[in-house]
């Protein structure tokens, strides 16, 4: 044990995010402090394209015999890594997967900020990886563990995310080198070396101060005047538990219609207010989703805000001298056009033949709005004006009467089988979207809420009916809920 032996480090970055800067940073830091040093990477498209694993091995120059060179390993082994760097939470759970962070040795360093994977973003449900259970799961393996949300001190920084995770990795204290060193290294590099050093600076601040971590408690809501009215609402009419979720509902509403639509949300909630508070809790937030089903008006809408040409001038970093051009892909079908219309018009239009071909030329194909031109503005911003004609349309009146439908059943079996009731509040999430996909889950849904006669006399309902929703989103073309319903 006392013999000099390699310093391992594994870096777990994505592209764009600077893990091979990173990596030659080290490198040549340690060169300059007496180590020879070695960095491989692999990268791969396992989660997202462009992950990368970076490996770098030092070994003190002092102890390698006259003459001799050391035998550098080209990747990480299991239980024998020092330090794991990794750009984002996802990859600090790679690398626990991996076995590469150990609680006898590892320093595990970790931005706490989700970029999701292509799993989480394509499933038909909400498949995230729980980020507070992958930072448990971060603390329990590590033997040190810095984290925190490094993406966030980088932009603020003006620096790509590897500046930061060095600055805390110095922080750490994990390697035999001081802060001067690892800023003298940045110099060298002559590239970016001002912001590089302020993200630096920042990501080793953030990395002592435990006030930056991720588990941090976030604000509470708040609803501003407009609002007053509801807020009071919920204060003196509901649990105490459930006062967050209302209040993102309210804004949720307000901002997707206006303040009276919000407020039918209190209307609908006031029969379960002494239900149980994890039905209750659960009930408002898809009750609060459902009211705010996708339609054209709100896509148009988005995408006509200034705070949308803002945050995507502010990801590709836009310059004072540059033009931002925004491209929008939008394939309307008659469906999504009749939705929108008067209910009376919209009917028409879905039972006319002859309408129906003379849309399909401009229906047929998808079509690129260009927001960031005056004509593409205005044709999107002229649709998100529908806004208040949206109580009046078909897609409105048929979502009412099926929200009205879907609490009724929580509503009746809330008393007698809070389990089976709170189960039929969560099926809500296979009703999403428009088009295609909405079409998809509204059929599995209904296919649940017809199985809910013989599930009320089961003693074991509620999780019945949990497997039967987790087969609906398991795949798009409902195999795995036509064998779940076959199992009944």
């Amino acid at each position: 044990m006392n013999e000099p032996r390699a310093i391992s480090i594994a870096l777990l970055a994505m592209g764009g995010e600077g893990g091979g800067v990173l990596a030659d940073w080290l490198v040549d830091l340690a060169e300059h402090e007496g180590f020879v040093a070695q960095a491989t990477s692999v990268p791969g498209v396992a989660q997202r394209t462009g992950a990368t694993l970076y490996y770098i091995e030092m070994f003190p120059r002092s102890a390698v015999p006259g003459g001799a060179q050391p035998v550098l390993a080209l990747a990480p082994v299991p239980g024998e890594v020092d330090v794991v760097i990794a750009s984002e939470l996802m990859e600090a759970g790679r690398a626990l997967q991996r076995g590469l962070v150990t609680p006898a040795r590892t320093t595990l360093v970790t931005s706490t900020h989700r970029v999701y994977s292509m799993a989480e973003r394509t499933a038909l449900g909400d498949a995230r990886v729980d980020a507070d259970k992958l930072l448990q799961g971060a603390q329990a393996a590590a033997h040190r563990l810095v984290a925190a949300d490094f993406a966030q001190v980088a932009e603020r920084a003006g620096a790509p995310i590897a500046a930061a995770l060095c600055g805390a990795l110095a922080a750490s204290g994990a390697l035999p080198f001081g802060k001067q060193a690892f800023e003298e290294t940045i110099r060298r590099g002559g590239v970016g070396v001002e912001a590089s050093l302020r993200a630096f600076g920042a990501g080793f601040e953030a990395a002592l101060d435990s006030r930056l971590r991720g588990n941090d408690t976030p604000p509470p809501t708040r609803l501003g005047p407009r609002l007053a009215t509801l807020e009071q609402r919920i204060v003196t009419e509901f649990p105490t538990a459930v006062h967050e979720v209302l209040r993102a509902g309210v804004l949720r509403l307000a901002d997707y219609q206006d303040p009276p639509y919000a407020a039918q949300l209190l209307d609908r909630l006031a029969p379960l207010r002494n239900a149980p508070s994890e039905l209750l809790h659960e009930t408002a937030r898809h009750l609060a989703l459902w009211m705010s089903y996708e339609d054209a008006i709100r896509v148009a809408d988005l995408k006509t805000r200034r705070s949308r040409f803002e945050r995507v001038a502010s990801e590709v970093r836009l310059a004072d001298a540059q033009l931002l051009e925004i491209g929008e892909f939008m394939h309307p079908r008659p469906q999504e056009i009749a939705d929108i219309l008067p209910e009376s018009l919209g009917r028409w239009l879905l039972s006319s033949a002859l309408a129906r071909r003379v849309l399909e030329p401009a229906t047929r194909k998808g079509k690129v709005v260009r927001t960031s031109t005056l004509r593409g503005y205005l044709l999107l911003y002229a649709i998100a004006a529908l806004r208040p004609l949206r109580p009046r349309s078909l897609r409105f009146r048929e979502e009412q009467q099926h929200i009205e439908t879907w609490l009724a059943h929580v509503q009746r079996l809330a008393a007698a089988q809070p389990a089976l009731a709170l189960e039929v509040a969560r099926a809500q999430r296979l009703v999403k979207g428009y088009g295609d996909t909405h079409a998809r889950g509204w059929s599995s849904f209904e296919r649940l809420m017809a199985t809910l006669p013989r599930l009320e006399n089961t003693a074991d309902g509620g999780p019945r009916l949990r497997n039967l929703a987790q087969a609906a989103l398991a795949d798009d073309s409902g195999a795995a809920l036509e064998r779940e319903l076959a199992s009944l």
